[in-house]
């Protein structure tokens, strides 16, 4: 576990900061949204976020400890919700490192290419509301990514189906928004897609363009882990080991 979450720290600060040197604001000024630029490695942190909670619970049933994990604790709510706190905490710490190191390292990285006072960009603090909100929700984001994780596996219990299933949910969805030609159905999918919803919380700027308000949005893949939870507790409840 401790590897896969620092190789999630790693990769969400080094595409930040991949994706903040590449980027440019030119004279005439830009209408990039910085701190969203400096947390783009939220996107690829969250799937190793997702394995390490797939593996949580595949893992058990992949040697066949569950038996003796349900024997030791009968009661398999209580199992799983020891679980999800568990990982709640572990990603909980692991985020908030990941997403202040990639603000810390986007507040030295954009103003040399060009995101600076002059142009309308203000360094970036947490003492700025929606910069703050940004943060916040971006490390409740993968928290609620690894209960979505955690409920998937323990529904479908095979790791590599879990995984798939919600890898799927994050980076597929997106791609079927893109394919469908009306506006409006586009608009509704990507209204109640996990990762666009969700990720609707780092925008600081242009918030009328959303699709979903930056909470809201947070709200629609907290519905998706709450789902996927119920789910797997049923079951979990249901079946035998």
């Amino acid at each position: 576990m401790g590897r896969l979450l620092l190789l999630a720290v790693a990769l969400t600060v080094a595409v930040g900061c991949g994706t903040a040197k590449a980027v440019k604001c030119p004279d005439a000024g830009c209408s990039q949204d910085a701190v969203k630029l400096a947390l783009t490695g939220v996107t690829v942190g969250q799937a190793v976020i997702a394995v390490l909670a797939v593996l949580a619970v595949s893992g058990e049933y992949g040697t066949g400890m569950i038996r003796t994990t349900l024997m030791a604790v009968p009661n398999r709510i209580t199992v799983l919700t020891a679980k999800a706190t568990i990982l709640t905490t572990v990603v909980l710490a692991s985020g908030t490192a990941a997403v202040l190191a990639s603000l810390l390292a986007g507040r030295y990285i954009l103003p040399g290419n060009g995101f600076t006072e002059a142009h309308g960009y203000a360094p970036l603090s947490l003492a700025d509301g929606p910069t703050l909100r940004a943060a916040v929700g971006s490390v409740l984001y993968l928290v609620l990514i690894a209960l979505l994780g955690l409920g998937v596996a323990t529904a479908v219990r095979e790791a590599a189906t879990a995984i798939g299933i919600v890898l799927g949910l994050l980076y597929l969805f997106p791609v079927v928004t893109q394919v469908v030609n009306d506006p409006e159905w586009q608009r509704h999918l990507q209204q109640i897609s996990p990762m666009t919803a969700g990720l609707a919380v780092q925008a600081t700027i242009h918030l009328h363009e959303l699709p979903i308000g930056p909470w809201a949005g947070l709200g629609v893949l907290a519905a998706w882990a709450a789902a996927a939870l119920l789910v797997g507790s049923l079951l979990l409840h249901r079946r035998d080991a």
